[in-house]
This record gives C-alpha cells, sequence and structure tokens, in this order.
C-alpha cells in the first residue's frame, strides 16, 4: 500500500511540475494570452457590429419620420388650397388639415427622439470602435512579440546546449594530451635527424677509403707503364 501511494504522490509531483514549468513558460504564457485577446477581440467585434445594427435602423427611423412629417404637412397645405379653390368642404378640409398637422407633429417628435437615441448609440459605437481597433492592434503586436520571443528561445536553447557541450569538454585532459603528442613528435623528428647524419657520416667514410684505394691504383699503373717503356728502350 505504502508502494502505491508513493508513485501516486511521484505521479501527481511530477504533473504539479509540469504544469508549473508550463506556467513559467513565457511562450506558452503569451500564446495563451494571444488567444485569450483573439476571443475577447471577436466577442467585441460582435457587440460593435450589433450597436452598428442599431444605429444605421435608428437612423433610418428618424430619417422615415422626418420624411413623413413633411408629407403630412405638405398634405395639410394640399387640403387647405383645395378648401380655398372650393374643392373641398371648408370643415371636412380643416378636420383634415388639423389630423394632417398632428400626425406631422407626432412624426417630428418622434423623429427628435429617435435621433437623440441615435447620437448616444452612435457615440457608444464610435467608443466601442476605438476599443476594437486598440485591441486589434494589441493583439497584432503581441504576435509579432511572440515571433521574436520564439526566435530568442530557440537562438538561446542553442547556445546553451553547444556551452553545455564546451563546459563538458575536459581542456586540461585535452592541453595535456596535446603536449604529450607533441613530445613525441619531437622525439620521432629528432630520432630521424640523427639516423640520418649517422648514415651521412657513414657514407662518408666509405667514400674516402674508396677514394685513397683508388688513388694507390692509380700511382701502381704508371710506375708498371714506366718499367714496360723502359725495357722497350723507349
Amino acid at each position: 500500500m505504502a508502494s502505491i501511494f508513493q508513485r501516486m504522490f511521484k505521479v501527481g509531483q511530477s504533473q504539479a511540475h509540469s504544469a508549473m514549468d508550463k506556467f513559467e513558460d513565457p511562450i506558452k504564457m503569451t500564446e495563451q494570452g494571444i488567444r485569450d485577446l483573439k476571443n475577447d477581440l471577436q466577442g467585441s467585434m460582435r457587440s460593435l457590429a450589433e450597436v452598428k445594427g442599431v444605429v444605421i435602423r435608428l437612423k433610418k427611423e428618424a430619417d422615415d419620420n422626418k420624411r413623413l412629417a413633411a408629407d403630412y404637412e405638405r398634405k395639410a397645405m394640399m387640403l387647405l388650397k383645395k378648401m380655398q379653390n372650393g374643392e373641398l368642404d371648408s370643415a371636412q378640409s380643416e378636420r383634415l388639415a388639423t389630423e394632417a398637422l398632428n400626425r406631422k407633429e407626432e412624426c417630428s417628435q418622434k423623429a427628435v427622439s429617435v435621433m437623440q437615441n441615435w447620437e448616444q448609440q452612435d457615440k457608444m459605437a464610435s467608443q466601442l470602435q476605438a476599443s476594437v481597433s486598440k485591441l486589434r492592434s494589441t493583439v497584432s503586436s503581441y504576435e509579432n512579440e511572440l515571433i521574436t520571443l520564439r526566435a530568442r528561445a530557440k537562438t538561446a536553447a542553442a547556445t546553451r546546449k553547444i556551452n553545455e557541450q564546451v563546459a563538458r569538454v575536459d581542456s586540461t585532459g585535452t592541453i595535456a594530451m596535446l603536449e604529450k603528442m607533441k613530445a613525441k613528435v619531437e622525439e620521432d623528428e629528432s630520432l630521424a635527424q640523427s639516423y640520418g647524419e649517422l648514415a651521412s657520416a657513414e657514407t662518408s667514410v666509405d667514400d674516402e677509403i674508396n677514394s685513397a684505394l683508388a688513388g694507390s691504383q692509380l700511382s701502381l699503373a704508371s710506375d708498371k707503364l714506366a718499367v714496360l717503356k723502359a725495357k722497350m728502350g723507349m
């Protein structure tokens, strides 16, 4: 039982260390931060689109009410002209003209109210647009920093690996080995030179002996030739 609990503890400890390593890894932290920012950006863009949709609808509604108010006023004027021309009864004409003016007033008031709402929503849309632009710029900046961070991490890892390899090299032992090899080479060179000098010396002695002997033989030949000439009376 104790060994099982020990293994479970080691597994949990390993997972905790792994989680801590991931938490402390700046690249993973930056990647997660960028993902969170992108999610926020998408949410902000949806909100911006909704607000802009409301702004567009309110602007259209305000314009429609302004147009209706102007149309009711035009109709009221036409009714009064018909009354003036005797085409309509004065009572009926004034009643209808008054209704048209009342509708005009309602449309005008609604247009003013909608325009006020439109101004508020438009202001909110502008602020939200600025926030979205800033958030988009932040995401882009962080993505560029992540690219740089990844490159720096690769360079640092490669440099660290090389430095670790260099640090593991026994410089003292290597120098001692090189000095030993150098001494051996110098010793072999000295021996080669010594043997060369000995060989040269032996060759010179032999040459001297042969030269001396060659001179004696020439002298003997000359003496024999002189005796032969004397005998012949030459």
